[in-house]
């Protein structure tokens, strides 16, 4: 069946979980194939705002055929989305990109870090994936979200820049505090924690599954607008690069050169 197609789906509901962050449901044939880890791209209806937006994928309930993602607002086309209201139509595209390997955590604990807005795609994995699980979770301050989504899934731990909930630092100072330790790593956030991660992940020898964001123009592998650098070289292109969209966004930390 064919995964990358275009169709208009319906708004469900919206809210502004906290300042600047929003939480829509959609109703959706999409969510039917919904992968952890995979995205969407939803497209504007303002002509001033040509190029669709990438957005994770935060739940899906498959069988009820809805979609969840929570987004920041970031420019005209996020803060276009924060005005849709129930009943109205959006357009959009997907399920997009490979997801987190869920079978790579069979018999494994495993440790889910996210930072920031890389934080709500690891809710449908944390309800995906099978086995023991503890989950990491950095923000700015003490405006949390979707902290009680995630506590049903596993152990939570939070970790604010701030101080003011949780260890202070990211995530990878709340797994040094706590003394956590797992057998596998999945994560999702800003490229400085991914690095952090995967340095983490090659001193203690484990597998870390690492979801990059970029900028995307298509979100299909054909604008080459993503690309990112690799640790070998691709088999028909004979250079060192991988694009986000369709090779990614989920890469193991080993094949990815990010420093």
């Amino acid at each position: 069946m064919e995964r990358k197609r275009k169709e208009v789906g319906t708004v469900i509901s919206q809210k502004e979980l906290i300042p600047g962050i929003f939480d829509m449901w959609i109703e959706t044939k999409l969510a039917h194939q919904a992968a952890p880890g995979q995205f969407v791209m939803i497209y504007p209806r303002a002509e001033s705002t040509i190029l669709p937006r990438p957005i994770s994928i935060c739940q899906a309930q498959k069988e009820a055929g809805r979609l969840r993602i929570v987004y920041r607002v970031a420019g005209k086309g996020t803060k276009e989305f924060s005005g849709y209201e129930a009943g109205e139509d959006i357009a959009l595209m997907g399920p997009l990109g490979n997801g987190f390997p869920l079978l790579a955590a069979e018999g494994k604990r495993a440790v889910l870090l996210g930072g920031g807005i890389g934080i709500p795609p690891l809710l449908q994995l944390a309800g995906e994936l099978p086995g023991e699980k503890v989950i990491l979770a950095g923000y700015r301050d003490g405006h949390l979200f979707l902290q009680e989504d995630l506590e049903k899934c596993g152990p939570f731990y939070a970790a604010t820049e701030d101080g003011s909930v949780g260890v202070r630092g990211n995530v990878m100072d709340a797994l040094t505090v706590h003394r956590l330790e797992g057998d596998v790593i999945y994560a999702c956030g800003p490229m400085p924690m991914l690095r952090a991660v995967k340095q983490y992940a090659v001193q203690k020898g484990i597998p870390a599954y690492l979801s990059l964001e970029e900028r995307m123009a298509c979100g299909v592998g054909a604008c080459l607008g993503c690309v990112c650098k690799t640790t070998r070289k691709d088999a028909h292109s004979h250079v060192k690069n991988a694009r986000i969209c369709t090779e990614g966004p989920v890469f193991e930390a080993s094949e990815v050169d990010i420093g």
